[in-house]
């Protein structure tokens, strides 16, 4: 990806990740709490193609100069369903210390306000109850369960919470 974004808050920085961020990042992914929700077999290999992909955004996450973790988002260009979904992890040391919401409450005011978004999904795992309140606490509602939504390390299908947050909600 060619494009550079920088947005920053009060309590976090977010940039777009690059090759550099690698070792702190996948510190973070190989972290059990992080790992039970971001899986992957070769995430050396998920990084690299990560920053690769021009569909998809990834920042990193610096707090008090830190790497904290990481969001990223996409978008759907098309004009009549135009939108961006959202995703996050943090490391487990930092968890409860506001990073996360303050963090999705950044972005999406960026993609609302700076590339024009009226809406914003997010799809947590339904029994994820911290990222489901966190979420909501930035303002998304859900909308539904997506059933058997994400395959399992064990092969077995959980359900999604579809979240939705519009400009308007804000």
């Amino acid at each position: 990806m060619t494009e550079r974004i920088e947005v920053t808050g009060s309590l976090i920085k977010l940039r777009t990740t690059v090759a550099a961020d690698e070792s702190a990042l996948l510190a973070i992914r190989r972290t059990d709490e992080v790992r039970r929700r971001w899986r992957g077999d070769d995430l050396a290999a998920e990084f690299a193609d990560n920053l690769a992909d021009d569909e998809s955004f990834q920042l990193t996450i610096e707090a008090e100069e830190r790497i904290v973790g990481l969001i990223q988002f996409s978008e759907e260009t098309d004009p009549d369903y135009r939108h961006a979904s959202v995703d996050i992890y943090i490391d487990p040391a930092h968890h409860r210390q506001g990073y996360a919401s303050h963090a999705i409450r950044c972005l999406v005011d960026y993609l609302f306000d700076d590339r024009g978004h009226h809406r914003v999904t997010i799809d947590p795992a339904a029994d994820n109850q911290p990222a489901i309140s966190c979420y909501a606490s930035v303002g998304f509602q859900p909308v539904g369960i997506l059933r058997s939504y994400e395959r399992q390390a064990n092969g077995t299908w959980a359900d999604g919470l579809f979240m939705e947050l519009l400009a308007t909600d804000r």
